[in-house]
């Protein structure tokens, strides 16, 4: 083994320790250009280190290390790139980005267009698009779309929403949901046709049919939920697409509907996800649907899941997926299933473990079709969002082989930044037993500014008086700086500063540990010269 292969093997086995030390599933930053929100994630099914995000308006993102680092580029087409990014891969490894469009020569999102990846996410085709519908006025606007590969034959299904006038409160205008497919991998498109039979209005909110999210059956059935003015409906069809129900199934009435309030958050829907498990095992064929709503009452929004057995003509009732006491917000959740085990897993924001604002990464996994949930935190810190920024609609998940990837938008100040995690499904540590919640006897702040050149400054509260150590580490575990050395604090709120520079600290990401005799919290932190 030659020096340059153990010098890499040492700092691999250095970052797994490191990992290990400082968070249960370790968090990785995607990318923080052009305000990233509303991501997707996909997992090549053959190659689980090849993946590709996509975040609002433009962005895309690959990994070819399982999502350890990432590239990132800008999206361009000849019809534009508007949003509601969605990412699919085939069973060729190719993956789909679907988007919203606003192009040169047309009308603001008046299509949905798709372009294809055949090296991993690093270079993309101009695109293919379908749904445009021209009006004398301009064009019919098509929103809030998603795709799904039926991994039988490659076809590619996707469902929308279709606006006769964004934003319009005429009750001459609609929204429709639409369905449209590929046969051919992406280079031509059905014409699209409606599928729902009960049309919302066209506010964009709780009466306008949305969330329309496509699945797979055993055998090649298509199912799909979605929300509006009767609730949460479901169709299908099991020729391809050529054909619905006659009249769509009633699965939730969504008290309260789909789109509501969250403090400090810009704007939050609970838009229902369809999956249907296609493992070998003992689920296979259960369709589940989750979403979020505040049945419970506008502080204690909560996420759920419905489910059925028998090929979605009957539903159970709302199961509720997140398992801490009543009072606390859970929201913008999404849902996916390792098709290689039928493990169902959830991510949404959570605030718990919080009485004001700050907000945690939580996920749910279910390994017995959805009867019982373990909950767990993924993001190492929380955040404190602000209302006043757009934070985006939705969260995602992607999983195959007990390789699980969330992704998620975190909001410090004013922003914004695209993060997953390595989850380690072999180590999934239940909220009780959560050796990473906060400790009761103080509370440590985020550093502020981060990143930060110059200067940042650490920010705790202790609860009850205690001798209190503040040291910095790189991210080998090594100890570099001590903040505070074992001094005593009384009650109180308190403040310590740190120049990096003075200790002619090379840029890079640091970690910084606040303990007492009993307790410690980890906080991970950015220098840039």
């Amino acid at each position: 083994m030659n020096t340059k292969i153990l010098i890499a093997l040492s700092w691999c086995l250095a970052w797994l320790a490191v990992a290990e030390l400082f968070a249960q599933h370790r968090n990785v930053l995607i990318g923080t250009n052009r305000n990233p929100n509303e991501p997707c994630i996909a997992i090549d099914p053959n190659n689980t280190d090849r993946m590709v995000a996509a975040t609002n308006l433009n962005n895309y993102y690959y990994s070819s290390d399982g999502g350890s680092t990432w590239m990132a580029g800008q999206a361009v087409s000849s019809y534009g790139v508007w949003g509601d990014p969605v990412v699919v891969v085939d069973t060729e490894g190719s993956f789909y980005y679907f988007h919203l469009s606003n192009p040169p020569l047309g009308n603001w999102i008046d299509r949905i267009v798709s372009q294809k990846s055949t090296d991993g996410g690093a270079t993309w085709s101009d695109g293919t698009f379908f749904g445009l519908v021209p009006t004398s006025s301009g064009a019919k606007v098509q929103d809030k779309e998603w795709a799904v590969v039926n991994q039988s034959n490659d076809h590619i299904y996707v469902t929308w929403t279709q606006f006769d006038r964004y934003g319009s409160p005429d009750p001459q205008d609609s929204t429709i949901i639409r369905f449209a497919k590929s046969t051919d991998k992406g280079q031509t498109w059905s014409d699209p046709i409606r599928i729902n039979r009960v049309a919302g209005d066209a506010v964009d909110s709780s009466n306008t049919v949305e969330g329309a999210v496509p699945a797979i059956g055993p055998n090649g059935e298509i199912y799909v939920a979605w929300a509006g003015p009767v609730g949460i409906v479901f169709d299908k069809s099991g020729d391809g697409g050529e054909t619905w129900l006659d009249e769509d199934i009633f699965i939730d009435e969504l008290p309260g509907g789909w789109n509501f309030d969250i403090p400090g958050i810009f704007r939050c829907n609970g838009f229902p996800v369809t999956a249907c498990d296609l493992s070998d095992g003992p689920h296979r064929g259960t369709i589940y649907v989750n979403w979020s709503d505040q049945r419970n009452g506008l502080d204690d929004t909560d996420i759920w899941l419905a489910k059925s057995t028998d090929g979605g003509e009957t539903w159970s009732g709302p199961i509720r997926v997140n398992d801490d006491a009543a009072g606390s917000q859970q929201f913008l959740t999404w849902m996916t299933i390792d098709q290689t085990n039928g493990a169902l897993y959830f991510v949404f924001y959570d605030r718990r473990n919080y009485n004001d604002n700050r907000t945690d990464v939580f996920m749910a996994v279910s390994r017995d079709g959805g009867e019982s949930f373990t909950n767990f935190r993924i993001s190492e810190t929380p955040f404190l969002p602000r209302e006043e920024v757009f934070f985006g609609d939705y969260t995602h998940v992607a999983a195959h082989n007990n390789v699980v990837r969330p992704i998620w938008t975190r909001l410090d100040d004013t922003e914004l930044s695209m993060w997953t995690a390595i989850v380690d499904v072999d180590n999934i540590t239940s909220v009780e037993n959560d050796k990473w919640l906060l400790p009761k006897s103080y509370t440590l702040k985020q550093n502020f500014p981060n990143p930060f050149d110059e200067q940042t400054v650490f920010s705790f509260k202790l609860h009850k008086p205690s001798t209190i150590s503040l040291i910095i580490y790189d991210l080998l575990g090594r100890e570099v700086a001590t903040v505070v050395d074992k001094r005593f604090y009384g009650i109180g709120q308190y403040i310590e500063s740190f120049r990096p520079g003075e200790l002619n600290l090379p840029s890079g990401t640091y970690y910084y540990v606040l303990r007492n005799s009993s307790e410690e919290m980890t906080r991970k932190m950015i220098y840039v010269q």
